[in-house]
C-alpha cells in the first residue's frame, strides 16, 4: 500500500524543494500539499477523503495556522489518529511546547540546507508507519528536531 504525506506549508520554494528532497528520497511516497489548515482540514473531512500516514505541519499561514488546525486535527477522532510533525522556520520555546502539549509528535525547525531536509527526509519516509523508529532517529539531531518521545 502506498505511503501519502501530507505537507501543510504556504510556502511555494519550500514546497519545491521538498518534493524534489523527497522524490530523490524515496518516489514512492505520494505528497499531497495544501496552503493552509483550513485546506488541509477540508480536504481531509472529504467523505472519501484517503488519510495521510503522516502530516508535516507549518505553523505560519494565512487564512489558517498551524496551532489552530492541529487543534482542530487532535478534536477530531477520525484526524487525530495521524501522526503530526510540525515543520517550521519557527524555533520560539512556546510555539515547540505549546505545540507538543496539543499533540505533534516532534518540532522540527526546517533544515537550512538541501542536505539537511534530505538526511530528514531519509530518516522520515521509511518510518512513515514506524512514527516511534523515526522519532528516536531524529531525537539524534537536536538542532532542529524536539519531540516527546
Amino acid at each position: 500500500m502506498q505511503k501519502t504525506l501530507l505537507l501543510v506549508d504556504d510556502d511555494e520554494d519550500d514546497c519545491f524543494l521538498f518534493r524534489e528532497v523527497l522524490t530523490e528520497v524515496d518516489s514512492s511516497i505520494q505528497l499531497v500539499n495544501a496552503q493552509n489548515g483550513k485546506e488541509a482540514l477540508q480536504m481531509l473531512w472529504k467523505e472519501n477523503a484517503v488519510l495521510p500516514d503522516l502530516i508535516l505541519l507549518d505553523l505560519n499561514m494565512p487564512k489558517m495556522d498551524g496551532k489552530q488546525c492541529l487543534d482542530e486535527l487532535k478534536k477530531d477522532e477520525r484526524l487525530s489518529q495521524i501522526p503530526v510533525f510540525i515543520y517550521t522556520t519557527s524555533s520560539q520555546s512556546k510555539d515547540i511546547e505549546y505545540t507538543l502539549q496539543l499533540g505533534a509528535e516532534c518540532f522540527i525547525t526546517k533544515p537550512s540546507s538541501a542536505r539537511d531536509l534530505q538526511t530528514l527526509l531519509a530518516i522520515i519516509a521509511p518510518n512513515m508507519r514506524n512514527i516511534n523508529n523515526a522519532l528516536q532517529l531524529l531525537n539524534k539531531y537536536p538542532d532542529w528536531v524536539l519531540s516527546n518521545a
